[in-house]
């Protein structure tokens, strides 16, 4: 009996089974996208989306599925959870199958939102379909579509109109940040169309324009929309074919509200004949109304003197 228990060949181990890094990283996407949801987070949230996602949730709403951008799709999503008092996205069961640059997948979710003491949940299974994108070994994993099929509801969706209402109130930086940018392309663009009305609507009561550098005998300060809206009356008589716009490079700060342009000017001064061209740099700061209070431009007078014959 000793011998033959010293002989016996010992039993082997069950294997671990493991998953392949792809189905880890595809999983990871699929639990992010809840997470980053529920904290706000759509900047980093709309990178784990394709340039084109097909979303499907006719099975909530009854709206047919429809191709959006992640811009698009960010924007609806940040118009309306940030209002929230609190919202959870509960995955589980992720279940991922990996073919290639392709991947599907499928979870189930259960999630939460509350707003003054009211609470909707809707539970259901999500589908989704990936793309690699990018080299095999430093490619990141994308959502090309999603669908949800409901399984389930509790309370009422009467939630979500004090839920827009507040976003819409407090916009969350995701929206404020296009804001901010749309206010600066409104007034750059209107400029180049001689579209006054458009340049006027951008600014608030309270606006400030602020001219570090202004040439001589112009303001260097002018502070209120109705002087803002003096100042800028003479524009389209003075200004012809011009371009603010081909090289726009808009850089947001960590303040949503305010954002630093570079930009080039070219103009043909209608008075003197000349042409002027520019670079500049300016600060914005747009409010959440999406109107500008503060507008700082930088540039080299010197160009401006020699356009409009200042001094001459």
């Amino acid at each position: 009996m000793a011998l033959a228990i010293a002989t016996a060949t010992p039993a082997l181990a069950e294997p671990i089974q493991t998953e392949s890094s792809d189905v880890a990283a595809v999983e990871t996407v699929i639990e992010s996208i809840a997470n980053l949801a529920d904290q706000s987070e759509f900047e980093t949230l709309e990178k784990l989306f394709d340039d084109e996602v097909l979303v499907d949730y006719s099975s909530l709403n009854g709206a047919p599925a429809e191709i959006k951008s992640p811009q698009a799709l960010m924007t609806e999503w940040a118009s309306a959870l940030p209002g929230f008092d609190r919202t959870r996205h509960d995955v589980s069961g992720i279940d991922v199958d990996v073919n290639g640059r392709l991947a599907t997948a499928t979870a189930n979710v259960v999630a939460d939102h509350w707003i003054d003491g009211q609470h909707w949940q809707v539970s259901g299974r999500y589908n989704y379909a990936f793309e690699l994108d990018g080299a095999e070994e430093e490619g990141v994993w994308q959502v090309t579509s999603m669908t949800l099929t409901v399984t389930g509801e509790e309370g009422s969706r009467d939630v979500f109109d004090p839920a827009v209402e507040a976003a819409n109130t407090d916009p969350a930086p995701y929206i404020q940040r296009q804001r901010t940018r749309q206010a600066v392309v409104d007034f750059l663009t209107g400029l180049e169309q001689n579209d006054m009305a458009k340049v006027n609507r951008v600014w608030a009561e309270d606006a400030v324009q602020d001219m570090p550098f202004a040439t001589e005998g112009t303001p260097s300060r002018v502070v209120g929309r109705e002087a803002l809206i003096e100042l800028y009356s003479g524009w389209p008589a003075n200004a012809a074919n011009p371009n603010f716009t081909d090289h726009l490079v808009i850089h947001p700060l960590k303040d949503p509200q305010m954002v630093f342009a570079e930009y080039r000017g070219r103009v043909d001064i209608i008075p003197t004949g000349r042409e002027y061209k520019q670079t500049y740099g300016g600060l914005f700061h747009v409010n959440a109304d999406g109107k500008i209070t503060l507008f700082r431009e930088y540039y080299d007078p010197r160009p401006f003197g020699y356009a409009f014959a200042i001094g001459e």
